[in-house]
């Protein structure tokens, strides 16, 4: 009874209240950009977006390892992907100005995509290595004064929850510009909805942070290694749940 009056919620309450709040948030966005910049439009806009989108679909958020944040350091972030609330949940609650690593389609979705290019979140065509090599280039110069960079390595999300092999195009770029590389786990979303379903369902998950990796070398090896840790340090927390505080 409880999930059919949930899933009632979900189409005929929800979902008006965050299309409206879409277009809201985006009329404010392009309103905003040209006066206040990126980073203030985006904490004014997308920030309360996303919160709001977890407030109404009745997920509440744990974090973890705030203490690894250094609010004026910039980073290479790389988090593990399980379902579209993760953007909701790192947006809203990692609290760190950041750009997205999200691939070219998305910029075709109606108020969302027009958004994110504002914002100066970087698209990349899969289908091109040298215009996506030429996106992420064209993005390095915005990495100052805290200002971060988000991949999810695995390239998409996980059907079946478990991490994935890990590209190294995040794991270069934090080689290049000699920024320590910040492991992200998201834990619980993929029950709040499931990859290829409509369906929510509401919950608890957790933004774990880790202790900041550097790549120490130039070598393929060195890159290797920074990739093993990251991705074991992600791993290690998916594999367990972390949902009660520390």
């Amino acid at each position: 009874m409880v999930n059919a009056l949930f899933f009632v919620y979900s189409w005929f309450v929800f979902a008006p209240l965050m299309l409206a709040a879409t277009l809201l948030a985006g009329l404010l966005c392009f309103v905003l950009v040209p006066f206040l910049g990126p980073r203030r439009a985006g904490r004014l806009t997308a920030v309360p977006w996303s919160r709001l989108g977890l407030l109404l679909s009745g997920v509440q958020v744990r974090l973890h390892g705030l203490e690894h944040l250094d609010p004026k350091q910039s980073y290479v972030i790389v988090a593990n992907h399980l379902s579209q609330f993760d953007i909701w949940v790192l947006y809203g609650h990692l609290n760190k100005d950041f750009r997205w690593v999200m691939k070219q389609e998305l910029r075709k979705v109606p108020v969302i995509g027009p958004c994110c290019a504002l914002l100066g979140h970087i698209f990349i065509d899969r289908g091109d290595s040298r215009a996506a090599q030429a996106s992420l280039e064209s993005a390095k110069a915005r990495l100052v004064d805290g200002t971060s960079i988000l991949f999810f390595p695995e390239g998409t999300r996980s059907r079946d929850g478990e991490l994935r092999r890990f590209k190294k195009g995040a794991f270069r770029m934090a080689r290049d510009l000699d920024l320590p590389l910040l492991p992200v786990t998201l834990t619980g979303t993929r029950e709040i909805l499931p990859p290829d379903s409509l369906r929510m369902h509401p919950g608890t998950v957790a933004l774990t942070l880790h202790a900041p990796v550097t790549v120490d070398g130039d070598d393929e090896a060195a890159l290797d290694q920074a990739v093993e840790r990251c991705r074991s340090a992600i791993a290690g927390v998916a594999a367990e749940g972390c949902l009660e505080p520390t």
